[in-house]
This record gives C-alpha cells, sequence and structure tokens, in this order.
C-alpha cells in the first residue's frame, strides 16, 4: 500500500513474480459468491442481505459516535424514523433490483436532507457537477472514494472480483466495490461530510476525520465480516 494505508488503493497487481502473495488469496469465497450469482432471484437475496447490514451499521454507529451526538445526528426523529421504516418494507417487498436500488436512494436522500437541517445546510442539493460543488458535496466525494478504496481492498483480499455485483450495473466492471461501500457510506461519510463543512475544515482534515471514523467504528472489520457472510448465505440459499 501507499502511504494512503490502502485508502484508496491505488493499484493491485497480477504479475506473480512482483506479487506471489495473490497466489494465497482464499478461493472459498469466490467459489461461494459464484453458487449464486448467476441465479437473478439469489443475487436479489444477497442485495437485501446487504441492505440490512447497512442499516443496522447506520443505527450502531449513529447511536454511539460522540462526534455525530454532539450534532445531534441521531435515528430518533420523526421524519427519520419513517424513512428508516419505509426503506426495511421496502427491502423485504423490492421485487427486484431496479426497486431496490430506489428505495436505497429514497433513504440517502432523507438522511442528505436530515443532515442539511442539522448542520445549517438547508439548502443542500447533491451534485457531481465541478462547478457547483459547495463544501459538503467535495467531502462527499472525496469521502466516497475512501469508502471506495477500502471496499476494493476487503475484495481484493477475499479473492472476490470487484465485476461479480448484486445492485449496482453488471455491466461496470467495479460494481461490487460500489456495493460494499455503500455499506458504511451513509453511517459514517454522509455525516462526517456535513460537519466538516459546517465547520469549514479543509479537504487534509476532513479526510482525517474519516480515517478515524472508519478505525473507531471498526469498517473495514465490518466489510470483511459482512461479505464473507454474504458468500456463505449465498452458497446456501436453495
Amino acid at each position: 500500500f501507499s502511504g494512503g494505508g490502502g485508502t484508496p488503493l491505488l493499484a493491485a497487481t497480477e504479475i506473480e513474480w512482483l506479487s506471489p502473495q495473490s497466489e494465497y488469496r482464499p478461493t472459498e469465497y469466490l467459489q461461494s459468491w459464484m453458487s449464486f450469482w448467476f441465479d437473478t432471484h439469489k443475487r436479489l437475496s444477497i442485495a437485501r442481505f446487504l441492505q440490512t447490514k447497512r442499516l443496522a451499521f447506520l443505527d450502531q454507529v449513529w447511536s454511539k459516535d460522540k462526534e455525530l451526538r454532539r450534532y445531534d445526528f441521531s435515528l430518533n426523529d420523526f421524519e427519520l424514523e419513517k424513512s428508516l421504516k419505509r426503506c426495511q418494507q421496502d427491502i423485504g417487498n423490492s421485487p427486484d433490483v431496479t426497486q431496490l436500488l430506489q428505495s436505497e436512494a429514497r433513504l440517502t436522500k432523507a438522511l442528505y436532507k436530515f443532515a442539511a437541517n442539522r448542520t445549517n445546510t438547508a439548502e443542500f442539493v447533491r451534485s457531481h457537477e465541478p462547478e457547483e460543488l459547495d463544501l459538503a458535496n467535495q467531502f462527499l466525494n472525496h469521502g466516497n472514494y475512501l469508502a471506495y478504496g477500502l471496499a476494493a481492498t476487503c475484495l481484493w483480499v477475499l479473492g472476490i472480483p470487484h465485476g461479480f455485483a448484486v445492485m449496482h450495473g453488471k455491466t461496470r466492471r467495479g460494481a461490487l466495490v460500489f456495493d460494499v461501500a455503500d455499506l458504511i457510506k451513509d453511517a459514517i461519510v454522509l455525516p462526517l461530510a456535513f460537519i466538516a463543512a459546517e465547520q469549514g475544515a479543509k479537504e487534509q482534515e476532513f479526510r482525517q476525520m474519516c480515517l478515524q471514523g472508519f478505525t473507531q467504528h471498526e469498517a473495514l472489520d465490518f466489510m470483511f465480516d459482512v461479505v464473507k457472510e454474504a458468500a456463505q448465505l449465498g452458497e446456501s440459499l436453495s
């Protein structure tokens, strides 16, 4: 890894004489993953599982993080509770991945609104256009890429190729990275981006906030546990 500690994962190579350790990555998780991946219904089951874990991690982080509590980031908000309840229902009822993605997007939008209200940035609009990026949007983009780095690291170590996504576009080579990163983005990156923006933090300061949050809440360990469990669950599906 570079000095960034693998966030993001900058490069990985299959040239055996440079990285013989790649020969010893486990194959069991890839084999388990492939046992269900070609079945649409099984992939949907694993996508639902990942979304359930995402909500559980959100609850876990927001209920005990002191910095978030200082800014009154709590799931005990009437409107947010309604959004979370609807999302939980949608996870169980979505007939396909498209509707599951729509449910995910609705919850994230509700979390943006909640975070904006808590940090006095009520006029916030999510944007990816360079000329429209305020601090909150810049930090969201930065933090999301850090989360992608953790997800890529997790999948690389477990030996699961990034192309075998269960939710995001199947034609995108790295789509599984997005699936796994989503486990932690809303819980850690999203609130810290708004808090850092209100504080007027610099990019490096925000980066350190994210890395500290990842470490404090054992985000990478959580990713490993969930991906392993998903592989084993997928293999057991009939």
